[in-house]
Formats: structure tokens, C-alpha cells, sequence
């Protein structure tokens, strides 16, 4: 298992903030940075919120080492059309160490605001699975696609140039939900990425989620499973006390969340990579807290990586 992390990009993130950032976990040397794509925080007051993709192009062109993407972008505020070919512009400028991370969307308050259409939940899966047929045949077909659906519409729609990695950038479905998004990561995804799990939920989903790719006559072993959780990490017990606000180790850890000093969070780390979990992206909530990342870096990167 390697070690990647990720910041809320609605969360006050601001030029100088993401360029601290990238640098950081590039020279750090974990083994990527991703984000969120929000146009705002879930609720009030109003934060900074870079733009998804125009940050990832200047990581794109401003690094050599990381692996990087959204996580994940949704299909309700973009045509997955647009998407694709943005995502292979970014990917081919970086390399090729994207990851297309795509979800369904579930934040009602920027999709009211901003005037995007959210819609119900069944309808809502029913876009995003269209959204990922249109992505996936953009970027793995080489003639042009015409597609008519529900939400999308394509007619002889190809991407010129062509992406330099065959097949464009991987595809990643992120997601817990065994009834809608595990059937959609086992039909179109190249990564699975959980969010919030223990070591015990996850391996659950994980045996699901074979079971779906067998059943789509795919090999279990053809997909990288990875998650997306959050941290409590501080250098000494007092730092850790204060990120709990008032709740307990273990209330934290039955959420998922790695806490502790940091050799506490790599003693969790390690249960994770134990049940077969390829990739870790640690939610880094403080985006100015730099010298804690160093710290947990110094820490925990030699078990992992």
C-alpha cells in the first residue's frame, strides 16, 4: 500500500495554498495529491474554492513525480463530453499520472447555488451511469462514437489528438454503495476508491466487489482498490486531543478516520494495507499545516513506500 493525500479544494484553497501543497507532497515524496470538486463548502459561510481543473493542470505542469485527480468529479457540472477531453489534455500534459475520478454528485447546496441539477437519487445514478458510457467510449475508441441516451447526446463525437496512454487516463469510481456504485466501478472503473472505512467495512465491500467483477467476467486482480479517508494526526497526544474537539479515539476510528500520533495512524495504516488496500489518500483538512505533514511523512512513508 502507498500513501497519497488529499485536500478539500473548497475548504479555503487558494493559488498559494495549492502551490505549498503540491510542492510539498512531491518533494515529501508520498505518492500523490488529489481533491475534491466543489464549487463551495456544504454549509455556510462561503470558503475558497479553486477551480478543479485548472489547478490540476498547473500540478500537471509543475511536478514530475506524483500521481494526482479529482475525487471525484461529478457529472452534473459538466458534460462527461468536456470532461473527457479535459482530463485527456491534463493526463498527457502530466505524463500520464492522472486518475479520472468520477462520482454521481450529492451536495445540495452549491447545485441549488449555482443552479445545477442535482436530481433524485435513482435519476441521479441513472446520469452518471450514462456519464461514464460516454466517457469510457470517448477515451478507449478509436472511430467516432454517436451515442443517444436519457442526459447525453453524441453524433460521430471523437477526441483528436488521441490520448498518448491507450485508453486515456484510468477511470476511478469512488463510492461505498453496494447496490448502485460498486456495480458501476465493476462495469467501467479501473480503481475502486471507498471513503471512510475500517479495516473490517472495507474488506467487506472489497468481497463485493469481487463478486460483481466476477459476475462481469472480469478478473478481481484487474482492479486497484484504493480510499479516501480522514485524518487526526498530531505530533504529540495534547496536538491529538485538540483535533478531537471533544470526541473520543475510538468514536473517531469507528468512522474510518486515522488518528493518533503518527506512530499510532501508521499501527491503523498498517490493518488497511492488510486487507488489501493498494492506495490510501489521507484527507488533509489544514491546508497550512506543512510542518505536520512532515512530520507524518517522516513517520509514516518508510513502512508504506
Amino acid at each position: 500500500m502507498d500513501l497519497a493525500i488529499m485536500v478539500e479544494g473548497q475548504n479555503g484553497l487558494t493559488w498559494p495554498r495549492w502551490q505549498r501543497l503540491v510542492q510539498a507532497v512531491e518533494d515529501l515524496g508520498f505518492a500523490g495529491l488529489y481533491r475534491s470538486d466543489h464549487f463551495t463548502n456544504a454549509g455556510p459561510p462561503d470558503k475558497e474554492s479553486l477551480e478543479l481543473w485548472v489547478s490540476l493542470t498547473w500540478l500537471a505542469a509543475n511536478t514530475s513525480r506524483i500521481a494526482f485527480g479529482p475525487l471525484c468529479t461529478p457529472v452534473s457540472f459538466r458534460h462527461p463530453a468536456l470532461t473527457a477531453r479535459m482530463a485527456v489534455a491534463v493526463d498527457d500534459l502530466s505524463g500520464g499520472r492522472m486518475t479520472l475520478g468520477l462520482g454521481a454528485a450529492w451536495q445540495e447546496r452549491e447545485h441549488a447555488k449555482f443552479g445545477f441539477d442535482l436530481l433524485p437519487l435513482r435519476a441521479r445514478f441513472e446520469r452518471f451511469a450514462e456519464g461514464l458510457v460516454v466517457i469510457s467510449r470517448l477515451l478507449k475508441t478509436e472511430a467516432p462514437v454517436t451515442f443517444a441516451g436519457t442526459f447525453y447526446h453524441l453524433q460521430d463525437a471523437v477526441i483528436l489528438p488521441r490520448p498518448l496512454r491507450a485508453g486515456g487516463p484510468p477511470i476511478l469510481v469512488g463510492g461505498n454503495g453496494p447496490r448502485r456504485t460498486l456495480p458501476l466501478a465493476a462495469k467501467y472503473a479501473v480503481e475502486w476508491n471507498a471513503t471512510f472505512q475500517t479495516p473490517e467495512k472495507f474488506a467487506a465491500l472489497n468481497r463485493r466487489l469481487d463478486e460483481l467483477l466476477e459476475r462481469a467476467g472480469r478478473r478481481p486482480t484487474e482492479m486497484r482498490r484504493s480510499m479516501m479517508t480522514g485524518t487526526a494526526i498530531a505530533r504529540t497526544e495534547a496536538g491529538v486531543q485538540q483535533k478531537l474537539q471533544g470526541r473520543t479515539l475510538q468514536q473517531v476510528r469507528e468512522r474510518g478516520i486515522i488518528v493518533g500520533t503518527p506512530a499510532a495512524a501508521v499501527e491503523q495504516l498498517g490493518h488497511l494495507a492488510s486487507e488489501g488496500l493498494d492506495r490510501v489518500m489521507l484527507q488533509w483538512l489544514d491546508l497550512d499545516d506543512l510542518d505536520g505533514l512532515e512530520a507524518f511523512a517522516a513517520a509514516a512513508l518508510p513502512h508504506f513506500q
